[in-house]
Order: structure tokens, then C-alpha cells, then sequence
């Protein structure tokens, strides 16, 4: 429990705002809820806060250019952003713009809870670093023949390999598929897919537009090893499952494309 905590609460939905606050209002946060954009730059004009949720779609000023304007104002208040099915490509936009995280409508108590808990652990990290940089800059001047020295050092030293920070989203067209929430839209509808279809649409998403053969999705997704006519067929059965819940909710839509005799791959209109 945090009691300490200010959050902004942005939704032109009166049981959203109230759900939303009851919910974060017994996990001991201060909590203030305002139901537009408009009332919400008055709101951060006014006063800083540690975390703010904010709904994407409303009336008038939406959710990211109440993000854009937090980002200016106060660079280290953490964003949460609500989104529909149909909306995550903006949601996406919105966390390469820096939110947080997003959390569908209507939401989870418990990825509530946990999206808010880690985006505030996220803005204490930030804060030390913060902090220990300014001390940093403060002994400067009493320390800097050796901060110089272990600059000299570190220059002439081998430059270690960078280190690849993990992609969460992949989105091939109007597919979206999020690594973090094991999430997948297509055309603003979300799939329903178990772990292995989820595996799968992924591994060919990310290897996409390239051909991706039936021994490489049995080894990489279904971690199964068998003669070539055995892994073809449970391959198959993988693929055709996972056509099948895809049409379920979109109708008949072409995704994963067979490559006669060579293996499966996304179809041109999601690559």
C-alpha cells in the first residue's frame, strides 16, 4: 500500500471513474478523478501527480494530448492509457510516446493493481537515479581529476556488445501482437488464441515476410522433434486450429498464407 501516491483519473465514463477510484482508493492511493481533457490540463496545470489513467477516446480533448502535455509539464508522472479492442494501434502510439502501459476496457482489478503498482516502482527507480546523478554533479568539481581518469580508462577500453532491449509489440498491417500481455488484434478485433496458436501467429509475425518451414514451427513454437511426415501433419493441425479461431471472430480472413511445399508465412496484407 502506497498512501502517498497522487493519481489522476481522466474518463468521461461515470462508472469507469467510479470503479477506477474505489479500486485504487482501498490500495491507500490519493486519488482525483476529472471526466474530460479539458478539466484534466486545468488539473496538471495546477498540481503534479505520480501516476495518471487516462482514457484514450473522449469528447473534445482526448487521452494523448493529455499525455503529451503530462510528458511536458511533468516528464516523470507515470501514464496508464484505457483503450477498446478496436483502438490498441493508438494505444501502441501511445507507448512509443512513452506511456506506461494501456489496459483494456472494461478492466481487470488485478492488471489494474499490478499495472499501477509496477509504474510507480518505475517512477521510484527514475527518481533515485535522478537523485544519485545530481550528487553525482555536485562532487564533480572536488573529484575531477578521478572522474577523468575513469573516463580516459573507459574510452580506451573494448566496447562492450550492446545489449537488445526487447521488442514488445510486433505489427504487421492491421495485425498487432503484444510479447508483454500475449494480446493479438487483427483489424481491431482481438483473437482468442490459446499458447500455442499464440506462439505460432507470433513466431510467423516476427519472422514475417520470410517462409517460415514446418520443421522450424514444430522446433521453435510446439518444441516437437519426429520424422518429416509426422511434424507436417502436427504443424498442420496447429495451423488449421489457428485459422479457425481467427475466423471466428474476423469471418474469412487469409492470414497465415501456405507456401506449397515450402511452409507458412503472414499473407502480403499483414506484412
Amino acid at each position: 500500500m502506497n498512501s502517498t501516491a497522487k493519481i489522476l483519473i481522466v474518463d468521461d465514463d461515470p462508472g469507469v471513474r467510479y470503479f477506477l477510484k474505489e479500486t485504487l482508493a482501498d490500495d491507500g492511493y490519493q486519488v482525483i478523478i476529472v471526466e474530460s481533457g479539458e478539466a484534466a490540463l486545468e488539473c496538471i496545470e495546477a498540481q503534479e501527480f505520480d501516476l495518471a489513467l487516462l482514457d484514450l477516446k473522449m469528447p473534445g480533448i482526448g487521452g494523448m494530448e493529455v499525455l503529451a502535455a503530462l510528458h511536458q509539464r511533468s516528464p516523470d508522472t507515470i501514464t496508464i492509457v484505457f483503450t477498446a479492442h478496436a483502438s490498441l494501434e493508438t494505444a501502441v502510439e501511445a507507448i512509443r510516446r512513452g506511456a506506461h502501459d494501456y489496459l483494456f476496457k472494461p478492466c481487470d482489478t488485478d492488471q489494474l493493481r499490478d499495472s499501477v503498482r509496477t509504474g510507480l516502482a518505475k517512477r521510484r527507480r527514475k527518481l533515485r537515479h535522478d537523485q544519485v546523478l545530481d550528487q553525482l554533479e555536485q562532487s564533480l568539481s572536488e573529484n575531477l581529476e578521478d572522474i577523468l581518469t575513469t573516463a580516459i580508462e573507459r574510452a580506451i577500453a573494448p566496447e562492450p556488445e550492446p545489449v537488445q532491449e526487447q521488442k514488445r509489440f510486433l505489427q504487421r498491417g492491421g495485425l498487432i501482437v503484444d510479447l508483454v500481455r500475449h494480446v493479438v488484434t487483427l483489424d481491431g478485433h482481438m483473437l482468442e488464441l490459446g499458447p500455442t496458436e499464440f506462439d505460432l501467429l507470433t513466431h510467423l509475425a516476427g519472422a514475417a515476410p520470410r517462409v517460415v518451414s514446418p520443421q522450424e514451427l514444430a522446433h521453435e513454437v510446439l518444441e516437437y522433434e519426429g520424422e518429416l511426415w509426422e511434424v507436417r501433419d502436427v504443424v498442420r493441425s496447429c495451423v488449421y486450429r489457428t485459422r479457425q479461431k481467427i475466423k471466428a471472430v474476423v469471418g474469412d480472413v487469409d492470414v497465415i498464407h501456405t507456401v506449397r511445399g515450402k511452409g507458412y508465412t503472414i499473407s502480403d496484407g499483414y506484412t
